[in-house]
């Protein structure tokens, strides 16, 4: 079992914090998935008819990390939210970008909601995992870069496990080692909200959509939530 843990010190800094996991046991991920192609069409076809629009850092969900981000001393202008970089990519393009059912999935889900989203293989994971302030000696490979190392900053909040750094930035970027592919069947999916007051029904609603999207897919799943009342959850 793998646990993950708010750790106290960024439940204090962002009390409003709330983070869904959704766990995927069994995942099949080399075979179609229609439900998910017709989720990203249906947001490509909604943004080209003038419909909907991706949220922007106008929008209070985004707003919300732009300010978090400045509190560690990264320029989310600079340095993007995941949210807010997909749905600027998808605004000037027009277009989702494909990787792997899987990823697809946490993509049409987050930017269709306005929340950031990352995943895990979980089977890459090392011990528990803590979303804890960087201390400025840990390691980082960028994903798509295995042979990149790199230094968060001290204070800069990320995602960690007992090797080393799983996200820089809290959610701007994820790991090399952890990524998702087509062959991993034990992923958990992470879905993340700062307004935990205000946002609290759509970081569920959209917990729940991502569910849909891979049920059919998995042998099973199940969600948690992290919060600075329930800091902890065991996958």
């Amino acid at each position: 079992m793998t646990t993950f843990r708010l750790t106290p010190a960024v439940a204090d800094a962002f009390p409003g914090t709330l983070v869904a996991l959704v766990t995927a046991a069994g995942l099949r991920g080399r075979e179609p998935w229609p439900d998910t192609a017709v989720a990203l069409e249906g947001l490509e076809q909604q943004l080209a008819d003038g419909t909907w629009r991706p949220a922007d850092e106008s929008d209070p969900r985004i707003e919300a990390w732009h300010a978090a981000y400045r509190s560690f001393g990264t320029n989310p202008r600079r340095v993007r939210p995941s949210v807010d970089a997909l749905g600027r990519r998808l605004a000037k393009k027009g277009v989702l970008p494909r990787i792997n059912p899987a990823v697809d999935s946490y993509n049409a889900v987050s930017v269709g909601h306005g929340l950031p989203a990352g995943a895990f293989d979980l089977d890459r994971v090392t011990g528990d995992v803590d979303i804890r302030h960087a201390d400025g000696g840990e390691e980082f490979t960028p994903l798509g870069e295995p042979d990149t190392v790199e230094n968060p900053k001290p204070g800069e909040i990320v995602y960690a496990d007992a090797t080393g750094v799983l996200t820089r930035h809290w959610n701007h970027r994820d790991a090399h080692r952890t990524r998702v592919t087509e062959d991993s069947t034990h992923v958990v999916f992470a879905l993340e909200t700062l307004r935990a007051t205000h946002d609290r029904h759509l970081l569920e609603s959209a917990a729940d959509e991502l569910r849909r999207l891979l049920d059919p897919h998995a042998a099973r799943t199940t969600v948690h939530y992290l919060a600075p009342a329930h800091p902890e959850a065991g996958l």
